[in-house]
């Protein structure tokens, strides 16, 4: 069930592309354009309205990245796209930032996801910058432990965190990097668990970012068994 539930959490695309406030969208997109990528005539699809400026995928989870800095002061950054790549495996894309070069230095991280209860302060950590604001963690009142099997903090206000050691570290020229993380360990409150010992989203209300409105939306009810629903059909 453990299993499950981390699959479920990270259910998304295999990249994550910085935070997600529109200037820095536009830079990350910038990062990974690709010059040699040949134009495409795109044609009308018949009976529906073409979109070609822009790429919605859903669900993609409000990603909370919290990191050492070389001094040990924590931060915390949110990214918008991004999603699990393996069984216990965790890749996204950055551009330049604080996050980038904590990873950089420390080779870990922690992954929480924003809630319906912090959305505000999740949304302040995805806008403002650690280079700015040092101290963006305390500034919001928010609290922190050392993870113990990694060396990154704990942001004791997320009820669940995953604690990931960098696998792989692909950098490109620009300052941004591709990561890839090994969960090594997940962590939940107890307040979120349910009868059996699981985590249970409907405590939990974890948010998506949906990138058509630039909103953030709570994951909804349940509407069918995974591996179960299908079987009336075979």
């Amino acid at each position: 069930m453990k299993k499950q539930t981390l699959n479920i959490l990270l259910l998304a695309g295999a990249l994550v592309c910085g935070a997600c406030s529109p200037k820095e969208q536009k830079a990350d997109a910038n990062v990974n354009e690709n010059p040699t990528e040949q134009k495409v005539e795109v044609k009308e699809v018949e009976g529906r309205k073409n979109f070609t400026d822009k790429t919605v995928i859903t669900p993609l989870p409000a990603l909370m990245i919290a990191t050492w800095d070389a001094e040990g002061t924590p931060d915390v950054m949110m990214a918008a796209w991004g999603g699990q790549c393996g069984p216990k495996h965790i890749c996204f894309e950055l551009s330049k930032h604080k996050t980038t070069d904590n990873i950089r230095l420390k080779k870990a991280f922690t992954i929480s996801f924003a809630t319906k209860n912090d959305v505000a302060e999740s949304d302040y950590f995805g806008t403002v910058s650690g280079n700015d604001v040092p101290d963006k963690v305390a500034h919001v009142g928010f609290t922190f432990t050392p993870s113990p099997n990694v060396d990154a903090p704990i942001i004791n206000e997320y009820k669940m965190a995953l604690e990931c050691r960098v696998v792989t570290f692909d950098e490109d020229e620009n300052g941004g990097a591709r990561v890839v993380g090994e969960v090594v360990n997940m962590s939940a409150d107890e307040s979120i668990l349910d009868e059996e010992g699981n985590i249970d989203l409907g405590k939990l209300q974890p948010v998506i970012f949906d990138s058509s409105k630039n909103t953030y939306r709570v994951v909804g009810e349940k509407v069918g068994d995974a591996w179960g629903s299908g079987k009336k059909f075979m």
